[in-house]
């Protein structure tokens, strides 16, 4: 099964992120929390550099 764990779309004058975690049993939800706002910012940046908004 594929898990899109990171997504943008781009329209003119909007950027929406969305970024989620593989939640296992031994997940520790305030980690997985972490992880989902470094991957959205990552998303964010990149698209930033590219100079793409």
């Amino acid at each position: 099964t594929c898990i899109a764990l990171r997504t943008a779309i781009l329209t003119p004058g909007q950027v929406h992120v969305q970024a989620g975690a593989g939640v296992v049993a031994d997940s520790v939800p305030a980690s997985e929390y972490e992880e989902t706002l470094r991957k959205a910012t990552a998303t964010l940046k990149a698209i930033a550099r590219a100079g793409a908004f």
